[in-house]
């Protein structure tokens, strides 16, 4: 590895730590409230988020091969969708919800389908980084996942704001925008937006996390309701 290239690969293996981190948290806060389904989703998606930039790390050492560009291709669109399922709650009811989220894995699948049975030239790598532009089956395919999603991610942002003007929100929300709409424009052919969104999607979604009130549990707020009363 040449010397110019180590801050790169650096970066890249702390940016995937840091994915692994919160996705964790993600998946920690379902695990203490099962109910809490928009954890499980932000923590998958920062999953897969992880995984795209373990991949580009694996790429940008020389280790390109069709299986390691299927998978980026594919985790670009699903990162998008996968946020956006985490958002749903705050957007409509039960109903939509649900067929919201149906629609969004049904189409996740297709494009996992399609481009693992999609060959995938070599020249999509250059200098390291993917930057090819992919088959134009798989740009409509997954599109079909990441415009509703975006659109998705952007009206949950301005829900939640409009409800409780919450620094945190806000943060939270950019960050996961700013993911979601560097894997947008990775499928739209603009491959360099999707590493540079990484970085900054995940400082925003880092600091609205970790500032992020505690919810009270039920219990505690009735026993302080009952003791105000008393």
């Amino acid at each position: 590895m040449d010397a110019t290239d180590l801050p790169v690969a650096v970066s890249l293996a702390v940016l995937t730590v840091a994915l692994s981190g919160m996705s964790a948290r993600g998946f920690v806060r379902f695990a203490r409230d099962p109910r809490s389904r928009s954890h499980l989703m932000w923590g998958s998606g920062l999953a897969l988020a992880a995984a795209a930039t373990t991949v580009e790390l694996l790429v940008y050492e020389g280790m390109s091969g069709t299986i390691l560009l299927q998978s980026y291709v594919f985790l670009s669109a699903a990162i998008v969708g996968v946020l956006s399922l985490g958002a749903l709650r705050v957007l409509a009811s039960a109903t939509v919800r649900a067929a919201y989220s149906s629609y969004i894995l049904a189409m996740c699948g297709a494009t996992g389908v399609l481009t693992f049975t999609t060959p995938l030239s070599g020249a999509m790598v250059s200098k390291g980084v993917i930057s090819g532009n992919p088959p134009a089956n798989l740009l409509i395919v997954s599109t079909l996942v990441t415009g509703p999603a975006t659109v998705v991610l952007l009206g949950a942002v301005v829900v939640s704001l409009r409800r409780s003007w919450r620094w945190q929100t806000l943060a939270t929300g950019v960050g996961a925008c700013i993911l979601a709409a560097g894997g947008a424009l990775y499928i739209a052919s603009f491959p360099a937006a999707l590493y540079y969104s990484e970085f900054l999607g995940v400082v925003f979604i880092f600091f609205g996390l970790v500032s992020m009130p505690h919810a009270v549990p039920t219990s505690e707020r009735i026993g302080r309701v009952l003791g105000k009363s008393a």
